[in-house]
Parts: structure tokens; C-alpha cells; sequence
């Protein structure tokens, strides 16, 4: 706009000063070798100011030219990202109702134009492996590397997710790994590792990440509780394979305090013991963890250990009766340690305690073998009818 106003104002100062100065226009001789151009200096200006006039007129024309190409390539990228956004709309819909086949199809298409077309091809990976296409779900998880550029972290969870459905367990470790080496603590990150860590019996692993998974509150304390038991029992798993008894109570021994006195994993070592044949070394244990707290996983193994001091199990179950008071656990106990050694009187008196308490199958099924020895027929059929009617 300066430009043409600069111009219409030399154009009206020739207007009005070209009369004044007509007598003395002066002379201007512009020669070449075949021609030769005479003019006035007024002229020379007219002729000037026309083609400047030319020159801004091209310019403009040329402007609007390139603009309007502008203004429609912009104009058929805006309908195309319009038509994006309207398809992953309707891919939601279609997810919704479990389409995975629309959803990818939809997902997919100008999902380059869409908001976040990470995130389409992302979404269309999972549903083409909902529906079993493995090699769709990689070549759309392919499409959404290259489309998130550094930000690879939602890449790499949806593909440990897909390895983890496929039950490419293994796979799925070494992501999870690389995972947690770049989000520690991310909870998704931390939810696929505790599945492949599971998975692939990498219990120490699991254990390491427990910490983390309680600080960004996965989940409840009982739950976490319940994945560290878990994780501990695999290991114990492992280390009686591997090192047997031995191998078992070297490790027990490292454990901390706090490890060393949980009731649950008290009674899984004991039970790992029993498993390995190590009753006297079981014993101990049992013996010992009564002495400290009340433990029913404990008191549930005494009937099956096969030691030469049966007595030292029966003097640990009386201390219970004593601290606790008679409960069916205790006295169902009693019963079958008596039982092991004979003692047919005393075992069907401490049966008769447990079920005045409480009604019990095994209980009554113990006490109907407890009348065979002792010659009580017809009290045997009884208790085995009842035992019958509880099993029923």
C-alpha cells in the first residue's frame, strides 16, 4: 500500500508541476547502434513512472496467483483433518462395540492428517491384534515409530502389550526391561513388567520393583503383599531345584529380620523343606515360629512331618491350646498327631473337641478311622455318614 500511494503521489505532482515547467521540458538523447531514442526529461519521467506502474502491477498479479495456491493446498489439508478427525470419532464408536475390523480400518484412514496419528496407529495395532493380524499390528506399530519421532515411550508399551497378548512372553521381558530403564515408574510400565516378570519366573526382578509400584500406589498394600509372596514362593521354587534343602536354609538365613519372622513365608519354607524331605529341619522352623506368633499355615503342616520326636509337636500345639484356648485348628491337630502315634483314646477325644465347635468332613472322617481302631462300629458309621453329608 506505501508503494501505491507513493506512486499516485508522483503521478499527481507531474499532473500539476509538468504544466509549469512545459517550456522547459529539456532534452534527453538515448542512442544505441541502431537506434536512437529523443525524448524530453518530462518524457523520460512519464515513461519511467509507467513502467514502476507496470513492474507493482505484475508483482500484485503474481502475488494473488501464489496465494490462491496457497489457499487451496491449505484448504484440502483442512478437509482432509476434518475427515481424520470424523474417522477416529467413528473409530471410537466402533471400538465401543468391539468392531476391531472397522476400528483398524477407520484408525487408518488419513490418520497421517489426524491430531495424533501416533495414537491412531497405536490403537489400530492393538485392534488388528485383537483379531488375530499379526502382521497388520507390526505394520502399523511400524507407521507409529516413524511418526513419533524421539517420543518412542507409548511405541514401546503398546508393543510389549501385543507381545504380552500373544504370549511372547520372553519378548515381552526384554521390552519391559528397556521400559523400566526409561520410566521406572511409570504405572503402565510397571503393570506389563510385573506380567512378563511373572510369566517368565523372574521373581528377584519382580521383588526389585515392588518398591516402585508401592510408591506410585499400583495398587493396594495387600495386594503388593501378595505379589511379594508370590515372588518369594517362586524363588523358594527355584533354589530347591536348583540347591535343594541346603541351597534353601543358606538363602532363608540371608533374608532380613522383617523376611525371617512373615508368617506366610514361614510356612512356605517349611513346606519347601517338607517337599525337599527335610522334616527334622522343618520341624525346627515350625517349632520355632510357634514359639514367636500364632501361625494356622504353620500349625496345618505339623501333621505332615515325619520326625523321630513326635512329642516336641505335641508339646508346641499344647503351648497353643494354652496362650489361644481350645479352637477346632488346635484340637483337629492334636488329633492327628495322635493318630501318628497310636494314641486312638486321645485322638478321638480331641476330634470330639473340634467338631462340638465346629462341623468338618476331615474331621469326621478322621474320627470314623480313630472308632475302627478303638472297635466302635457303629460310631464309625456315624461319623461317616456325616462326613457324607457335609461332602454332599
Amino acid at each position: 500500500m506505501l508503494r501505491v500511494l507513493l506512486l499516485f503521489i508522483l503521478l499527481f505532482a507531474g499532473i500539476v508541476v509538468g504544466p509549469m515547467v512545459a517550456g522547459h521540458q529539456g532534452y534527453v538523447l538515448i542512442q544505441t547502434d541502431n537506434y536512437n531514442i529523443e525524448t524530453s526529461v518530462t518524457g523520460l519521467a512519464i515513461m519511467l513512472i509507467v513502467t514502476l506502474v507496470i513492474l507493482f502491477l505484475l508483482e500484485w498479479l503474481l502475488r494473488r496467483i501464489f496465494r490462491t495456491g496457497a489457499r487451496t493446498q491449505s484448504w484440502f489439508r483442512g478437509r482432509k483433518h476434518h475427515r481424520a478427525r470424523k474417522h477416529t470419532e467413528a473409530a471410537l464408536m466402533k471400538l465401543a462395540e468391539g468392531d476391531y475390523r472397522q476400528v483398524e480400518k477407520l484408525l487408518t484412514r488419513n490418520a497421517d492428517h489426524a491430531d495424533q496419528p501416533v495414537v491412531n496407529y497405536l490403537l489400530a495395532a492393538e485392534a488388528a491384534q485383537q483379531r488375530g493380524d499379526d502382521l497388520r499390528a507390526n505394520q502399523h506399530l511400524e507407521r507409529a515409530m516413524e511418526a513419533a519421532d524421539d517420543d518412542q515411550l507409548p511405541v514401546d508399551i503398546t508393543r510389549v502389550r501385543i507381545q504380552l497378548a500373544r504370549n511372547e512372553n520372553h519378548a515381552a521381558r526384554h521390552g519391559a526391561d528397556h521400559l523400566l530403564d526409561c520410566a521406572p515408574r511409570h504405572p503402565e510400565v510397571l503393570r506389563l513388567a510385573e506380567q512378563a516378570f511373572i510369566r517368565t519366573h523372574a521373581w528377584q526382578v519382580l521383588l526389585d520393583i515392588l518398591p516402585a509400584m508401592r510408591k506410585v500406589q499400583l495398587y493396594d498394600d495387600a495386594k503388593i503383599l501378595e505379589l511379594e509372596h508370590q515372588a518369594y514362593h517362586g524363588l523358594m521354587d527355584q533354589i530347591m531345584e536348583n540347591e535343594g534343602s541346603a541351597g534353601l536354609n543358606d538363602w532363608w538365613r540371608s533374608q532380613s529380620r522383617k523376611i525371617r519372622h512373615d508368617n506366610a513365608l514361614l510356612a512356605t519354607l517349611a513346606e519347601h523343606l517338607i517337599v525337599c524331605n527335610d522334616h527334622d529341619t522343618a520341624q525346627s522352623i515350625i517349632v520355632s515360629g510357634l514359639k514367636n506368633q500364632q501361625n494356622d499355615q504353620l500349625l496345618l503342616l505339623l501333621p505332615r512331618l515325619k520326625t523321630g520326636d513326635p512329642e516336641q509337636l505335641e508339646k508346641a500345639v499344647r503351648q497353643q491350646i494354652k496362650q489361644q484356648g481350645d479352637t477346632p485348628l488346635l484340637s483337629s491337630t492334636m488329633g492327628q498327631l495322635l493318630m501318628k502315634r497310636g494314641e486312638w483314646q486321645g485322638a478321638a477325644d480331641a476330634f470330639r473337641a473340634a467338631l462340638k465347635q465346629r462341623p468338618d468332613a476331615h474331621d469326621y472322617a478322621w474320627l470314623a478311622e480313630v472308632f475302627d481302631h478303638l472297635h466302635l462300629p457303629e460310631e464309625s458309621a456315624k461319623m461317616r455318614h456325616e462326613c457324607l453329608k457335609l461332602t454332599l
